[in-house]
Order: structure tokens, then sequence, then C-alpha cells
């Protein structure tokens, strides 16, 4: 199967320098600096701009995050979905702080408007603080219980009968989609258990962030063994950053500066917030780093640095066009066929990496002509 590549939208904030723009843990002040602005500030104009470029580069979709610190994903992809034609959008969002039966009409609604265009990552929230700023008390293994009972009754609603149902978290009495639409695959992350169970019973794709290809492997061996259980097969998908250039000393120049960027204090109050975070998956990220700013190289074309400051997906892959499209064709060749990249700032480095790695990868016949994965489900 060919691949399917998917930006990233900085509905937070977007700069040429600063990494923890898209922080993921919610540090505070990620989003807007005393002056109550960024460098370029995530209004529709700009990310519109980002999604329309993006298309036309080639790449299917793109992911949207979600965090006390970004623009509400659903709402900014809806408007996005009547300035592009094709481009799908992964829109993140957190099960629980809604109801399921809320969510299943908003989703159908969605497909409706957009023509088929929506995507669900289902976030179950790794940092109790986060999860407190929405008034979510549970703790982590609630959270993927929750996740886990909320998902099985958006998929009996996408059946189209009438449901009724009495579980730990919800009480449902007569819920139906009156018309129901093309499914929008499910994206689940998660490096816990707890995560690769849920996955393994309800997502249509596992995403993992950018470790080394050895760690990822062992990650999706576990993944298919639960998957197996149930009876299922996923598709997988990974998270990485990119800087891709024509050549790899101009890629690795661009990470010094990016890295000289930051400041002790900034890296401190990162790493403090990433170390109270309940994430298995964030702390395997911090692991790859370990607080330092040297020997981050942690895989060939592999680095760290952009873990120092940003939670969440801290890895890029860093090297020239034929480098970064080695690099995804070792991890395409363990399995995972969906790539969701990003660069600072993502509109310029979204033409890097779609004028230079996608042609690349088509070449190698990585990536169908059309951008689209052979045989993927939409």
């Amino acid at each position: 199967m060919t691949i399917v590549p998917h930006w990233f939208l900085p509905t937070n904030g977007d700069s040429r320098s600063d990494l923890s723009l898209g922080n993921a843990v919610g540090v505070e002040g990620s989003r807007v600096n005393a002056s109550g602005g960024v460098e370029r500030a995530p209004d529709i104009s700009y990310i519109g701009q980002i999604a329309r470029s993006a298309e036309q580069l080639g790449f299917v979709g793109a992911l949207t995050p979600t965090s006390s610190w970004c623009e509400d994903a659903w709402v900014i992809t809806a408007g996005l979905t009547q300035v592009t034609e094709r481009f799908k959008f992964l829109v993140a969002f957190r099960p629980g702080l809604q109801s399921p039966t809320l969510s299943a009409q908003m989703a159908a609604t969605y497909q409706r408007i957009s023509g088929g265009r929506l995507l669900l990552n289902v976030v179950t929230g790794g940092d109790d603080a986060e999860q407190r700023r929405f008034g979510d008390h549970l703790t982590k293994a609630e959270r993927y219980a929750r996740a886990g009972e909320f998902l099985h009754v958006v998929r009996e609603l996408w059946t189209g009968e009438t449901v009724d149902h009495q579980g730990k978290y919800y009480d449902i009495e007569g819920a139906r989609l009156p018309a129901v639409p093309q499914w929008p695959d499910v994206y689940l992350g998660g490096s816990s258990p707890e995560a690769l169970e849920v996955a393994a019973r309800y997502a249509d794709v596992y995403l993992t962030w950018g470790e080394p290809p050895a760690q990822v492997a062992e990650k999706l061996d576990r993944v298919r063994e639960v998957a197996a259980r149930e009876g299922r097969e996923l598709r997988f998908g990974i998270r990485l950053h990119a800087i891709s250039r024509d050549t790899a000393d101009e890629a690795w120049a661009e990470a010094d500066r990016l890295l000289a960027g930051l400041d002790a204090e900034q890296i401190a109050a990162a790493q403090a917030v990433q170390r109270a975070s309940q994430s298995e998956g964030q702390r395997r990220m911090t692991e790859l780093h370990g607080g330092r700013t040297d020997d981050l190289v942690v895989s060939p074309n592999l680095w760290a640095g952009v873990g120092l400051v940003r939670g969440g997906a801290g890895t890029a892959l860093v090297g020239s066009h034929q480098e970064v499209a080695d690099r995804i064709e070792e991890y395409h060749d363990l399995g995972i066929t969906e790539y969701i990249f990003s660069g600072y700032p993502h509109l310029e480095e979204a033409y890097r990496v779609g004028e230079g790695v996608l042609p690349e990868l088509r070449r190698r016949g990585l990536l169908a002509d059309d951008g689209a994965a052979v045989g993927a489900a939409s």
C-alpha cells in the first residue's frame, strides 16, 4: 500500500523560530505572548492559506490539534471546508467533554457539508492539569475507559439503528442518527496498555509519535497482537516534524538555528510540564532527549530537539529530501502508511516537503500520482 501524506494546521499560532508553538501539553503562554500576539496569528486567513497550499501540494489532509491553547478544531476546520475542495481534516477532539450522541450528530453534519472530508483524532488527554481546564477530573485510566464506551456508542449510532445504552459513563435512550453519511475514520494514539486496548477495539488508524524505528516496530507489534485478539486489523500512522532541504548541510543548519533560539529557562519550564504529564507517550518522547541540548540525533536523521520545548510529537526528520524519503521508506517497511508532518513555519515547510520529499516518494512508487493511498479507506 502506498502512503497517505498529511500536514498540520497550527491553530495556536505559527513562527519561524518558536518551537513551543503547537505545544500539546499546554505550556502557559504557548499561544500568545505578553503583548497578546504571535508572529503569525492563527486566524482563518492564515490557516486557510496553509490548508489550500497543502492541498495543492498533494497532501491528503491535515491534523488540527485540541488544547486549551488552540482554536477549536471543529469550528475552524468546518470553515476551511468551504475554501478547499478535496482536502480532509483530521479533527482532534476529547471524548467525554460532550456526549457521544451530540458528537455523532456533529460528525454526521460535518460529513454532509464537506462531502465526506472528516477524519477524527480521539485524544483522551494525558495531562491531568490540562483536563481540569475543561472540568474533567477523571484519572488517565478512567479517561481511556470512557473513550472506549464513547466510541462504542458512536459506532452503534453509525449503523442507523436506534441506540439504547447503559454503561459506566453514559446512559442513553432512543438515540439515532436520522441520516447516516460516510464513516469518518477514527485515529487514536497512545503507548499505554489502556490506549492499545481502546485503539484495537475501536480505531481505524493507530498513531504513534516519531520514535526510532526499532521502538516503533516493537509498539506496532503490540498493537497488532491486541487487535488480533479483537479480530481486527488496523492501519498505522506516524506524527513527525520535518526539516527537509536540498542538501543535508542546509537541513542541519536549520535545526541548529532553531536550537539556538531556545534559552535554558524556556527549556526548563517545558520540561517541568512534560515531567508532570501522565502520558506514557510523552514519557517516551522525553526520554529521547532527557532535557539535554547536545547529542539530539536519536536515530539516523531523527532529531529530538523539538521535544525540548514542545509537548507531544517532539522529533523531526532532518536531512536532504532523499534522506528524509529514506527514513519515510524505513517506517513504511514497518507497516506505516499514514504520515502527519509539520514544520516551522508551517506554510513554507509545506512547500519544502511537498516539492522536495513527495516527488521523491512518488518516484519510488510509495506515493500514488494523485497523492492518495492505493487501497486506503477514506
